[in-house]
């Protein structure tokens, strides 16, 4: 498993949004944005729903996570991140990850998922296997 820089973490861990690709059942891609984070090396994300992206997760763990930097490098070029690895869909924790991570997105204070009792939701934990795009996502430097 390659290490993430700590610009890559970085990057991961602000409001940037989170392209997340799928397989869908035909093979085709199936894309969806999401609100992501770390916990230790593996990349998350929550959902409250059993989404699309989570059933075909369950049959074909192979997932992509294109992430847009806020900087151009040298060349005019938008800098971005790609993930590229698999992944392990769990019921559980969906609410709890989804407000701390709304509090990076969103803002402090602010409650989310915004209802009283939401139901279990589900955390995906992205294993990453490789570490792509344009800007400063070489290898760590710890």
């Amino acid at each position: 498993m390659p290490e993430l820089s700590e610009a890559a973490r970085d990057l991961i861990e602000s409001d940037a949004l989170a392209h997340v690709v799928t397989i869908n059942p035909d093979g085709s891609p199936q894309v969806s944005l999401a609100w992501v984070g770390l916990e230790g090396d593996e990349i998350v994300f929550g959902t409250l729903p059993d989404q699309r992206k989570l059933k075909n997760l369950r049959r074909d763990p192979r997932i992509t996570i294109s992430i847009e930097g806020t900087r151009t490098n040298e060349w005019g070029l938008r800098e971005y991140l790609v993930l590229t690895g698999t992944a392990v869909v769990t019921e559980g924790g969906g609410p709890e990850l989804l407000q701390r991570l709304a509090y990076i997105y969103i803002g402090p204070g602010v409650k989310f998922p915004a209802m009283p009792n939401p139901p279990p939701g589900y955390v995906t934990r992205m294993r990453v296997e490789r570490i792509s795009g344009i800007g400063p996502w070489g290898p760590a430097t710890r």
